[in-house]
Formats: structure tokens, C-alpha cells, sequence
């Protein structure tokens, strides 16, 4: 009776959480909205009359599913062209990132061979990879895919490596003492104890990967979210400038949705 009052309790207070984490949340936009209108064009209260209102930016961003002006696409092709080069890279980078950053963290050798090359790379901006893609690869969709992979792929492999090296000795000596094998540790020990320290690491690759994505697109593309926001500065289109910002920031907010349902049914599940 006792441990079922202490559930119901703590369910209870969880819940209650949950309401208050919901009721800041919302007042947090309001405000938030409530401050852009000041500042924007709808009341004139500030001299900042470039700055389009919410309701007008919300306006643009719903009109670009059917109407291609000013740049002749629905923002929805936009979209597709960019999350067809995010899920390029960024699946590359996070392929390649986290079995490298657990090799390198549980194999010395590894580590020694490949620590030196990651360290060369690692301090290199993603945006500074931009003009030498498009020089070998053009304006397409490889030159994007590979800026974007090497943005993805250094956070995974930090974020991996760091999660191995966190394995706990006195685990590592039981499992020798009961005769596993090397394999055997990193299947069982090493990797579910890295499991959230990798899902943390594919959060921030996702980031990096739009980060990357928005700057290859303003610089050398012809589609995308990125061509969008630079093409209509071109034609002075401010609305339409925050429609793709807010298309890339639902896109994440997706994304950063799935990572989450799939880091509770791994990490909780005993993988």
C-alpha cells in the first residue's frame, strides 16, 4: 500500500510538473510574440518599420504553399530539397561519426591512428568548407551533402567518444573476471552506457547539419529553404525572409521530436 501511495504521489507530482513546464511554455510565446508586434511594422511603436508582423509573417509563410512568387516555388519544394540534403549529410555524418567515435574511444589503437586527423579537422568552421565543395563538386546536391557531413560528423564522434571513455572501471573488471571477451564489453557495457552521450551527439549534428545546410544554400544553390531566405532579400521580402527561418525551425523542432521518441525506446529499453 505503501510503495503504491509513493507511485500514485510521485505521478501526481509529475503531472503537476508537467502543467506548470506547459503554462511557462506558453506564456514564454505570448510574450515573445507580444514583442515582436511592438517591434515590428503592425503597431509602429519602435522605428523598425522593416520588420513584418507576426500575423503577416504567418500570412506569407501559409500563401508560399500556393503561390511560387517571388522566386517561382512553393515553399514546400523548398523544403523537400533541403531535408533531401540534410537526411544525405547528415545520415552520412551520423553513420560515420558514431562507430568511428566508438572505435576511437574503446580501441587505443584507433584512437592513435585517427586522433590526429580528427583534431586537424575538428577546429574547421562547416562554412569554410563551402567554397572548396563547390570548386570540386559544383552547386548540386553533393557539394551541400558533403559540407553537411562534415558538420555532423565531428559532434557525433566527440559526443560518441566521450560516452565510451565514461564506462565505469569496476564494470569492465566484472565482466573480465566472469571471462567476457573485448566485443563482448562493448556490446553489453560500453555502448549502452555511451547510449545517451550518442543520441546527444546526433542532436547537436542535427543543428550543425541545418546550420550548414542554410549557409550552402545562401551561398551557392539554385533550391532550398537557404536560396529562399536569399532570394527574397533580393526582392526585399522580409515576410517571406521569417516564413523559411520558421519552415527550418519546424523541420528541427521534427527531427529533434523523433531523436527524442527514439532515445526513450533505446536508452530506457536496457540496449
Amino acid at each position: 500500500m505503501e510503495n503504491r501511495s509513493l507511485t500514485e504521489q510521485f505521478k501526481k507530482r509529475e503531472k503537476e510538473q508537467q502543467r506548470k513546464y506547459l503554462a511557462v511554455s506558453v506564456t514564454s510565446m505570448l510574450l515573445f510574440l507580444i514583442i515582436w508586434e511592438v517591434c515590428s511594422d503592425g503597431l509602429r511603436l519602435l522605428p523598425v518599420y522593416s520588420l513584418p508582423s507576426p500575423v503577416a509573417s504567418a500570412e506569407a509563410f501559409f500563401r508560399k504553399f500556393y503561390d511560387r512568387s517571388p522566386d517561382r516555388a512553393y515553399i514546400w519544394q523548398h523544403a523537400l530539397a533541403s531535408l533531401k540534403v540534410v537526411l544525405i549529410g547528415g545520415g552520412l555524418g551520423v553513420a560515420v561519426g558514431i562507430p568511428l567515435g566508438i572505435l576511437m574511444g574503446w580501441y587505443t589503437r584507433f584512437d592513435l591512428f585517427f586522433k590526429g586527423i580528427f583534431d586537424v579537422i575538428r577546429p574547421i568552421p562547416p562554412i569554410a568548407w563551402i567554397p572548396i565543395m563547390v570548386v570540386l563538386l559544383g552547386i548540386g546536391v553533393k557539394a551541400k551533402a558533403a559540407v553537411i557531413f562534415l558538420a555532423s560528423v565531428v559532434p557525433c564522434v566527440i559526443n560518441t567518444y566521450a560516452g565510451i571513455k565514461q564506462v565505469n572501471p569496476v564494470h569492465i573488471w566484472v565482466a573480465q573476471i566472469f571471462g567476457a571477451t573485448n566485443l563482448q564489453m562493448l556490446r553489453t557495457i560500453g555502448i549502452p552506457t555511451a547510449m545517451p552521450m550518442i543520441f546527444t551527439g546526433v542532436r547537436v549534428a542535427l543543428n550543425a547539419a541545418w546550420m550548414a545546410l542554410v549557409a550552402a544554400e545562401l551561398l551557392a544553390s539554385t533550391q532550398g529553404l537557404g536560396y529562399m531566405i536569399q532570394i527574397s532579400r533580393t526582392f526585399g521580402r522580409p515576410d517571406i525572409i521569417i516564413a523559411g527561418m520558421f519552415a527550418i525551425g519546424v523541420l528541427s523542432m521534427l527531427f529533434n521530436l523523433v531523436l527524442s521518441l527514439l532515445e526513450k525506446a533505446f536508452v530506457k529499453g536496457g540496449i
